[in-house]
């Protein structure tokens, strides 16, 4: 049994994390601040003896021992980072500072989960790890982007300077059931205005396109990154099937029974990407991964638990 923190441990991916490594029988501490995600997300975890909750806000210090940190926390869509860009920022900087000092401290191995948007509005596709990406310093999404981009190089040096044992993911957009219905990004906006049968809303033409992971095939990947030897990434974690925008309308439109069937199509925002596809090559090689769920079958399942949410808010 390991003694395992998870930051940003009741968000959608990080309660997941912590519902499988609590399955496989580790002590896990779940720390979060509650900003954007939120506590029944892990309600069903709390009378688990080896599940703890500690409301942190990780731009300040944390004292504990542990053995392995998997640092998630940070608003992850733009609805929630852009709010108040300057906390995201702090959260990735400062936040990646006292958990890698934590590690350093406890010598304890430590995982960053970076994100895709560290490729920005990218120039090839797919992307490899080896690409430096084109991001706009200044832009409205520049406070994620460049706050992971931070991030990342604080754990290169960390590891550099102090011999800081760490890991650096890379997700790609991921999806799954305990996504938030109001967080702005595309699977739950267009599972929510199908399931409400109102028209779609796509930004931009709808050839724009995104490979999207389900996430019980991502928190798989991170496992596995954490627990390999001998490799610290970065490495891309997401599905490398390509989908235009508007293939994905019509497919949740199909798969929800949506009637109205119509789309509307309104500006594209500042700096989002054309293209964002991963290269998972590295994945594969490094850490035998890749991912098993197909799109229809992941959605099916998001489907199902968003229409559990919305039933229960007209309760």
């Amino acid at each position: 049994m390991k003694r395992i923190l998870v930051t940003g441990g009741a968000g959608f991916l990080g309660s997941h994390l912590c519902e499988r490594l609590v399955a496989e029988g580790h002590d896990v501490i779940c720390v979060d601040n509650f900003y954007t995600s939120k506590k029944a997300n892990i309600t069903h975890l709390l009378n688990q003896p080896n599940f703890e909750l500690i409301r942190h806000d990780i731009t300040f210090p944390l004292y504990i021992e542990v053995d392995e940190i998997y640092n998630l926390a940070c608003p992850a869509s733009p609805v929630h980072y852009q709010r108040d860009p300057v906390q995201t920022m702090k959260t990735s900087v400062s936040g990646a500072i006292n958990m890698l000092g934590l590690a350093k401290r406890c010598k304890a191995k430590i995982l960053q989960a970076s994100t895709s948007e560290v490729y920005g509005d990218p120039e090839v596709s797919p992307q490899s790890e080896s690409y430096c990406g084109n991001v706009n310093t200044h832009g409205i999404r520049a406070c994620y982007d460049e706050g992971k981009r931070a991030a990342e190089t604080l754990f290169m040096d960390y590891h550099r300077l102090h011999n800081v044992n760490i890991r650096i993911i890379r997700i790609f957009n991921t999806y799954g059931p305990r996504m938030a219905i109001n967080d702005g990004r595309v699977v739950s906006n267009f599972i929510v205005q199908s399931i409400k049968n109102e028209p779609i809303t796509v930004y931009g033409s709808g050839e724009q396109s995104r490979s999207f992971c389900y996430v019980d095939d991502l928190i798989t990947g991170m496992i596995k990154m954490m627990n390999q030897e001998g490799f610290i990434g970065p490495v891309n974690l997401g599905n490398p099937t390509e989908f235009t925008i508007r293939e994905l309308a019509e497919t949740i439109g199909r798969l929800v029974d949506n009637r109205m069937h119509k789309t509307t199509y309104l500006s594209l925002p500042e700096d989002d990407p054309k293209q964002r596809c991963p290269d998972i090559t590295l994945a594969k090689d490094k850490l035998g991964w890749k991912p098993t769920v197909s799109l229809e079958q992941g959605l099916k399942l998001t489907i199902a638990y968003f229409k559990t949410v919305l039933e229960s808010q007209r309760d």
